[in-house]
């Protein structure tokens, strides 16, 4: 008997209804683990490849058979949005069959919220927020709820496998699955997967089962990829022009593009025309400056408006409005979005993808660029790249092009290897530890303190977290009034953590975007989101400005001006870059491969880079002397690997080599000015590195790296211990410096 024959009659009428003339291979090999085993399920498949339908076949056949008395299954989507159109999805299959398909976010009606509580049943789509708010708020109705959940469906699992937000939809699944006395099967669905084996038994943790991962091959993808490069000079005081001026090797266009100015965004206008675009960017700022100008090119060129704008910041009905429009096939509108855009929202047939600059990660490249291709078209993206014009005495770091070396290490990792970052699941989730403590004693009422640890640390996304560790954090939390004492010794929610608990933001483990006010001396210089720690620097008012000091309670950044360039700080990454994206962009800059994606400006910029870096030695050396007592270090680590390599120069290795005004641009290089010569370098790092083997060495004195949302709560041991066990990646610089002992010495 074939899958399509145990399907449901209902679902079997959906898919002649719908024209599929067979099932594909992900679907049948879904319905087979689904409907004649009891293993967890993870599928890998590349976007509009039927992964969703290939897990609600079967398990709606299932229940089709023998209804759940509650809540069946549980959908948890990392986006409202996503939610609501897998809901209309669902709906539609659902409906012939009888089973009821409910969701639960922010903006469903509360009538549609209580019928739900009356008549558990079907299938809830909900994201991680929503369902610790259910856990936390209705936990006495929990068990009349999920008293027959059978299946949890984790869509999109690879977007919550890189920090907190992973680990609290792992912490719920088993706290509701503790609370309701189930054990439900878990379905992972994503289309960019590094490392399924890994992320498999991750998702299997706590179920006592093992999590069957279909080997699909998948079909031949036809892809139309384009990168190009521009230079951008920056605007004259006083005139409002930009001023564009290429090298020579450079002066051949290669396309019309509106030169009054910036050229990569000139370039966007023209290819955008009459099309159905998606404009992707890095940032919400950079995606508000980028709208911005588009709609005066409009403007300028006596245009409708065609551009809309997505971002994580716009009210709900902005971004859905923006949905809508995207929709509608009539209407050629092209939308610059941040990753709110990445993830599998329909929002119809789209002809191009662009990406300004570089994403951080292969996933996000395979994401963007599979929102195209769908209903016959092959996948399109055009890569813009856009780049200060180095000026003519510029030292060797600022004549690289690292936004042009991302962008082809990330394509070539992935076409040769067929590589996407693993998950990062090794580390010291302080900051999620306190939510979830909180969020645990606040459902369940008094408890003692063995019985909470019990019950928190027991949750396997904790397994790296000692008890002392975790007494430490109670006994804070009881000083700091978050936690009280009662007369029986039991623990109760405390007042200052009730203020926390109580505001809606509670729900969710990631840092919303606040703004702080910025001040040199009594001057307000502006503001800016997500502080750096002092000692790092931001870019403001035109000029660059070095922190002297946060006070998150008032949300004030102290500063003093300082000259140079601004580096992007730990916390101002959306994403990481990992060591093998740094490792392959070196070997773009000394293979001599010409890649058919490039065009005519970014193959002469490529070419220019590459003569420069054999010229000067950074084709063959790390360390670069740049004359005087200016040296360039080129280390090729990912963001983590780079953080600790500067904390180890600075902390074991400046004193005795003379090292000072260690000034980096993350995580490509660093500069600074040696009394040592080179061979005393490698032999120092040599030294030093082997003596390296406690992470907390590496931070700063005095350091409290604040960046997870719930830190400021947390004692200052805890997070230093966090951020250096955690992030910092000591083993990468150990790695380093004994390659560098075998090349140099």
């Amino acid at each position: 008997m074939s899958v399509f024959d145990e399907y449901a009659p209902f679902v079997q009428d959906f898919i002649y209804r719908n024209g599929w003339q067979e099932l594909r291979p992900i679907q049948v090999a879904a319905g087979e683990a689904i409907l004649h085993s009891d293993d967890n399920l993870l599928l890998t498949a590349s976007t509009a490849s039927g992964k969703t339908e290939a897990a609600f076949f079967p398990i709606l056949s299932l229940f089709a058979q023998d209804p759940p008395a509650s809540v069946g299954c549980i959908y948890i989507g990392p986006l409202k949005a996503l939610i609501n159109d897998q809901f209309q999805r669902l709906t539609e299959l659902c409906a012939e069959g009888g089973i009821p398909v409910w969701h639960w976010h922010g903006d469903v009606s509360q009538s549609h919220k209580a019928k739900l509580m009356r008549h558990p049943s079907g299938i809830l789509q909900l994201t991680p927020e929503s369902l610790e708010a259910i856990l936390l708020h209705k936990h006495m109705a929990v068990p009349r709820l999920f008293g027959d959940l059978r299946f949890v469906v984790i869509d999109e699992v690879h977007s919550l496998l890189r920090g907190d937000r992973g680990g609290q939809t792992l912490c719920l699944i088993e706290r509701l699955s503790r609370m309701a006395g189930v054990n439900p099967r878990r379905i992972g669905l994503s289309a960019t997967m590094g490392d399924p084996e890994r992320t498999g038994a991750f998702l299997s943790l706590g179920t006592g089962r093992r999590t069957f991962i279909p080997k699909i091959k998948a079909p031949g993808n036809q892809w139309r990829l384009s990168m190009e490069h521009f230079y951008v000079k920056d605007a004259q005081a006083g005139d409002g022009k930009t001023d564009i001026k290429a090298l020579p090797v450079l002066d051949v266009k290669t396309d019309t593009a509106p030169l009054q100015a910036d050229p990569g965004l000139g370039y966007i206008f023209e290819h955008t025309r009459g099309k159905k675009c998606l404009v992707f960017v890095n940032s919400r700022e950079e995606c508000e400056g980028v709208t911005t100008s588009l709609r005066q090119y409009c403007e300028l060129n006596h245009e409708a408006d065609r551009f809309l704008i997505h971002h994580g910041n716009l009210s709900a009905s902005y971004r859905e409005s923006a949905e809508e429009l995207m929709k509608d096939a009539s209407k050629p509108l092209t939308t610059v979005t941040t990753s709110t855009l990445e993830l599998g929202i329909d929002i119809g047939r789209l002809e191009r993808a662009f990406q300004i600059d570089a994403p951080w990660t292969v996933s996000s490249f395979l994401q963007r660029m599979g929102r195209t291709g769908r209903r016959g078209l092959p996948q399109e993206m055009w890569f813009v790249i856009r780049e200060d014009e180095p000026e003519i005495r510029a030292m060797l770091p600022a004549t690289i092009p690292w936004k042009l070396l991302q962008g082809c290490a990330l394509i070539q990792l992935y076409l040769e290897e067929r590589w996407v970052e693993p998950p990062r699941l090794d580390r010291l989730p302080y900051s999620l530890l306190y939510h979830q403590t909180m969020s645990t004693l606040a459902s369940s009422g008094e408890m003692s303190p063995a019985a909470l640890a019990d019950r928190v640390l027991s949750l396997h996304y904790f397994h790296r977290i000692s008890q002392d560790d975790y007494r430490t954090l109670l006994r804070h939390l009881v000083r700091e009034d978050h936690i009280q004492r009662t007369e029986q010794g039991g623990l109760i929610v405390g007042l200052a953590g009730e203020r926390v608990i109580n505001s809606f933001k509670f729900y969710g483990v990631f840092q919303e975007s606040e703004e702080y006010t910025v001040r040199n001396d009594s001057q307000e210089l502006g503001t800016v989101v997500a502080p750096p720690p002092p000692g790092e620097k931001i870019a403001l008012a035109g000029h660059v400005w070095r922190v002297l000091e946060v006070d998150r309670k008032r949300h004030l950044i102290y500063c003093e001006l300082v000259k140079g360039k601004v580096p992007a700080y730990f916390g101002e990454c959306p994403g990481d870059l990992h060591t093998r994206v740094l490792e392959r962009m070196k070997r773009v800059l000394t293979e001599t491969d010409c890649y058919p994606y490039l065009m005519k400006n970014a193959v002469a910029r490529l070419t220019q880079a590459r003569h420069t870096a054999v010229q000067s030695g950074a084709a063959d050396r790390n360390l670069i002397f740049l004359g005087g007592k200016m040296w360039c270090l080129l280390p090729w680590l990912g963001t983590y690997g780079f953080l600790a390599m500067e904390r180890f120069l600075r902390n074991k290795c400046a004193r005795r080599l003379g090292l000072k005004n260690l000034d980096p641009f993350r995580p490509f290089f660093m500069q600074f000015t040696m009394e040592a010569d080179e061979r005393t370098f490698y032999e120092m790092l040599a030294e030093e590195g082997e003596k390296l083997d406690n992470p907390m060495d590496l931070l700063y004195p005095n350091e409290v790296p604040v960046f997870d949302k719930y830190d400021e709560y947390l004692p200052e041991e805890l997070v230093r211990k966090g951020f250096a066990c955690g992030v910092l990646n000591m083993e990468e610089v150990r790695m380093r410096t004994r390659q560098w002992k075998e090349k140099y010495l």
